[in-house]
C-alpha cells in the first residue's frame, strides 16, 4: 500500500488573530535585590556620605541665592548709575589757576581740572600706559578679576601682611567704583573732611570689596570699556592739586593730554599708587624712575618695541619751567586769602586769576634771602626773615614770607607777623611835622627828656647811642635815627597828629597811646608798613597792598573782577612827602642806613628800625621804580644778636635790589633839591645855660608851631 509522503514538520502558529490583538504580556518585574550588608567601613563612611550630601545641597542653593543678590545688587546700581560726563568730574570744590602780571602761570590752588576728556582726545600713549600698570587684562574681564584679586592676597601673605592690606588686585574698573566713592558723594554736613571722607572711600576692608563688586559689574553692564576708562582718567588724582591727567599734564609738562610722549605718560601712570610721594614737583628722579618701571611693563606687553622703549627710557620726561620753578608760594596764598572766598578758597569753579606778580623780582627777592643767610648768619640759626616788594601804586611785585621758600600753605611772616616797627615807625611823624608846614632843615633838640605819664611815672627816652645831639636839623635826627628829638617832635605835633597820619598811611594796627609812640612799639605787619612807605614815594597819597588784578571764570571772556591800582586819599601834600623822601635818602648816604646804599649811583631812601631787645630788625625804602621792606627776627620773639636793622635787613635789602634793578636805567628819586631848596644857616646864637629836664625852653620853630595851633602843643 503506497504511503503518503509526509509534510515537513514545522512550529505551529500558535497566535491567532485574537491572540494578535491583545496587548503583550507585561513584563514582570524584577524582585529588588536585597541591600547588602554594610561593613564597618560603610558604617564609618555614612556620616560623611550624608554631609557631602547636605553640604552639595545647601552649596547650589546657596550659590543660586547669592547670584540673586548680586543681580538684584547690580541692577539697584545700574539704575543709580548717572552719565559719563557726570562721574568724570566729581569735585566738591573748584581750582584756582594764578598768572603772574605776564600772564605765565605760576601757581595753583584747589582741585584743578582740565576739562573732560575722552580716549579719542587723550595720547594712546597714556591709555596704554595706564591698562599696562594698573590692570593688563582689562579688556578681558567683566570688572572684576578672581585671578588678580588672589594673587594679590598671596603677595601680601607672603609679605606678611593681611590678605587685604597692600596690594588689592583690584582692576580698573574697581578702582573707578572706588573713586566714585560706590555712588556717594561728600557732604560738609557729614561731620568729615573731604580728605577722610575720599580716605573712607578707599579703605581695603572686606566689606568695602565686596561692595565694589556689584558696583563694578553695574559699570561694566552701563558703560563700555572705553568710557569706563575715560571715567578713571578723569576722575585719578595726581598730586599737586591736579584732578585727572589732563589738569596733571598741564600741571606738570605744560602741555595737552593729547601730546604726551611715552616717557611723559608712563610717569603720571606712575602716580597712581602714591600721587604725593612719586610727584616729580617733590622728587623728579624718583619719579623717572616710577616711570622707568611703567615702561618696561608697555614693553612687555607690545605697547612699546625694544627700540621706543630704549628711547623713552634714554629720556626721560621732565617737568615745564613753570612746574620746576615752583616760586612765589607765599605770595599765591596771600592772593588766595585775599580775595573772594567764593572765588578763591571755597570756590566750586574754575577760576583764572590775573595777578601783579613779577617772577623776576620774585626769583631775586629769594636769591638775596639766601644769599645773606648762606654768608652772613651763623649756620643752624632759627632766625627768620621776609621780604615784600611792590611799585609805588601797591602793586605787590615779590612777597617772601620765611626762609623755606617752597610750597604753599606756610606762615607768611610778611602778613601774619605782627611785630614791634621800632624806628622804621619814625618817618610818619616828621611827615605829620612837615604837613604841618615845618621843613626838612628846621631844626629841633636833641637832649635829655623827661615825660611824666599818667598812671606810669616819669619815663625819659634815650639814644641807641646813650648820647645827645643837641641841636639838629629834622634832617639830620631822623637820618641818625635820635630818639630823643623824634619824642619831643611827635610831642609838639601831638600824638593823635601822628597816629592819624599813620592810619591813613595805611598802618591799620592799634596804635600806641602814649609818647613812646614815636619810637615804633605799635605793632605791624611788613606789608601795612611797606604799603605805608609807598605812599610817601608816590608823592603823600596812601595806597592800599593788592596782588589780583583780574578774576575770570574759566571759558569766560569777560572778568567778574577788575582791580588796576591800589591809590588812595591824599595823607600828606606832595611837597611834605618830598622833602620826607630827601630826609630818608640822606639816611642811606650816612645816616643807620648806610649798608643798604645801591651801586652805579642809583639812588635810593630808606629808614632802619630795631625794637627794644633787639627782637625785631627793619629795613624799608625805596628807589625811584620800587618799594622794598625787609624784616628779621625770631618766631618766638627771642632776642636778635648783634642784629640791627642797619645791618642785615639793609644788606638783604640792597641784595634785593641790586637784583631788582639789574638793567634798568637809574631814576632819580622825588625829592627836593636841598642846595636849592635849603635856607640860609642862621647865626648861631649864645646858647646860654644849658638846659634842664621837663624846663626846656622851645626853640624858633616849636614857638612859631605852637602860635599856629594856638599853643595846646606847648607841654613837654
Amino acid at each position: 500500500m503506497a504511503r503518503t509522503p509526509r509534510k515537513p514538520l514545522t512550529a505551529d502558529k500558535r497566535r491567532t488573530a485574537k491572540a494578535a490583538a491583545r496587548p503583550p504580556a507585561r513584563k514582570r518585574r524584577r524582585a529588588k535585590a536585597a541591600p547588602k550588608p554594610r561593613g564597618v567601613l560603610g558604617w564609618l563612611m555614612l556620616p560623611f556620605r550624608l554631609l557631602l550630601r547636605l553640604a552639595w545641597a545647601l552649596s547650589w542653593r546657596g550659590a543660586a541665592i547669592l547670584g540673586l543678590i548680586l543681580a538684584g545688587a547690580t541692577a539697584y546700581n545700574y539704575v543709580g548709575l548717572p552719565d559719563m560726563a557726570t562721574l568724570a568730574d566729581g569735585r566738591a570744590r573748584g581750582s584756582v589757576t594764578l598768572q603772574d602780571r605776564e600772564g605765565q602761570t605760576f601757581a595753583w590752588r584747589g582741585d584743578n581740572f582740565g576739562g573732560l576728556v575722552t580716549l579719542d582726545g587723550v595720547s594712546p600713549n597714556l591709555a596704554n600706559a595706564v591698562v599696562a600698570s594698573e590692570d593688563k587684562r582689562y579688556y578681558r574681564h567683566i570688572g572684576v578679576s578672581p585671578r588678580g584679586i588672589v594673587g594679590a592676597m598671596r603677595t601680601n601673605l607672603r609679605a606678611g601682611r593681611g590678605p587685604f592690606s597692600g596690594g588689592g588686585g583690584s582692576t580698573i574698573t574697581q578702582q573707578v567704583a572706588k573713586l566714585l566713592c560706590l555712588g556717594e558723594d561728600w557732604d560738609p554736613t557729614m561731620g568729615q573732611t573731604e580728605a577722610e571722607f575720599e580716605a573712607d572711600c578707599r579703605a581695603g576692608t572686606v566689606w568695602r570689596k565686596l561692595k565694589e563688586i556689584p558696583y563694578a559689574l553695574a559699570l561694566e553692564a552701563k558703560f563700555s570699556k572705553e568710557e569706563i576708562l575715560a571715567i578713571y582718567l578723569n576722575r585719578a588724582y595726581l598730586g599737586a592739586g591736579a584732578r585727572g591727567f589732563a589738569a596733571a599734564s598741564q600741571r606738570y609738562f605744560g602741555k595737552s593730554v593729547a601730546r604726551l610722549n611715552a616717557q611723559e605718560s608712563a610717569m603720571l601712570s606712575g602716580l597712581l599708587p602714591a600721587p604725593s610721594y612719586y610727584a616729580p614737583t617733590n622728587n623728579l628722579e624718583r619719579a623717572q624712575d616710577r616711570a622707568a618701571t611703567v615702561l618696561r611693563l608697555m614693553r612687555d606687553q607690545g605697547y612699546l618695541t625694544t627700540a621706543e622703549f630704549t628711547q623713552a627710557v634714554e629720556n626721560p620726561a621732565t617737568l615745564s619751567p613753570a612746574a620746576r620753578q615752583d616760586t612765589g608760594g607765599y605770595f599765591a596764598d596771600w592772593v588766595m586769602s585775599d580775595g573772594p572766598d567764593f572765588l578763591t578758597g571755597e570756590t566750586t569753579e574754575d577760576v583764572l586769576v590775573r595777578t601783579t606778580l613779577d617772577q623776576r623780582i620774585q626769583t631775586a627777592a629769594e636769591e638775596a634771602l639766601q644769599l645773606i643767610f648762606d654768608t652772613k648768619v651763623r649756620e643752624g640759626s632759627d632766625a627768620q626773615a621776609a621780604i615784600v616788594v611792590m611799585s609805588a601804586d601797591g602793586a605787590v611785585r615779590a612777597m617772601v614770607g620765611g626762609r623755606n621758600t617752597r610750597g604753599g600753605g606756610q606762615f607768611n611772616r610778611a602778613i601774619q607777623a605782627e611785630r614791634q616797627t621800632g624806628s622804621s615807625f619814625k618817618p610818619f611823624v616828621y611827615a605829620a611835622a612837615l604837613d604841618l608846614g615845618m621843613r626838612f632843615d628846621d631844626r629841633i633838640l636833641d637832649a635829655p627828656l623827661t615825660l611824666n605819664i599818667p598812671g606810669s611815672g616819669a619815663w625819659s627816652p634815650e639814644n641807641y647811642s646813650r648820647d645827645f645831639a643837641g641841636d639838629v636839623t629834622l634832617t639830620e635826627s631822623l637820618a641818625r635815627s635820635l630818639n630823643t628829638s623824634t619824642v619831643r617832635l611827635s610831642e609838639l605835633v601831638g600824638r593823635d597828629v601822628v597816629r592819624k597820619v599813620a592810619t591813613e598811611f595805611g598802618i591799620d594796627s592799634d596804635l600806641a597811646d602814649g609818647p613812646a609812640l614815636a619810637l615804633g612799639v605799635s605793632e605791624s605787619t611788613l606789608l601795612e608798613m611797606t604799603g605805608a612807605y609807598a605812599g610817601i614815594l608816590n608823592g603823600g597819597t596812601s595806597v592800599t597792598p593788592y596782588g589780583l588784578t583780574s578774576l575770570t571764570l574759566r571759558g569766560d571772556q569777560a572778568p567778574l573782577l577788575d582791580h588796576e591800582s591800589g591809590l588812595g586819599e591824599r595823607v600828606i601834600q606832595t611837597d611834605a612827602a618830598r622833602q620826607l623822601v630827601y630826609m630818608m635818602y640822606r639816611g642811606v648816604e650816612n645816616g643807620t642806613g648806610r649798608r643798604a646804599k645801591l651801586p652805579d649811583g642809583r639812588p635810593a631812601a630808606g629808614k632802619t628800625g630795631t625794637t627794644q631787645g633787639a627782637r625785631d630788625a627793619w629795613f624799608i625804602g625805596f628807589t625811584g621804580d620800587y618799594v622794598a621792606g625787609v624784616w628779621m627776627g625770631y618766631d618766638d620773639n627771642s632776642p636778635l644778636t648783634g642784629v640791627t636793622g642797619g645791618g642785615l635787613p639793609a644788606e638783604i635789602w640792597r641784595e634785593t635790589m641790586v637784583r631788582v634793578h639789574d638793567g634798568l636805567p637809574v631814576k632819580p628819586l622825588p625829592m627836593i633839591d636841598a642846595a636849592r631848596d635849603a635856607r640860609p644857616a642862621p647865626v648861631a646864637p649864645d646858647p646860654g645855660p644849658a638846659p634842664q629836664p621837663q624846663a626846656q625852653q622851645p626853640d624858633l620853630a616849636e614857638r612859631i608851631l605852637m602860635d599856629v595851633l594856638g599853643g595846646i602843643f606847648g607841654r613837654n
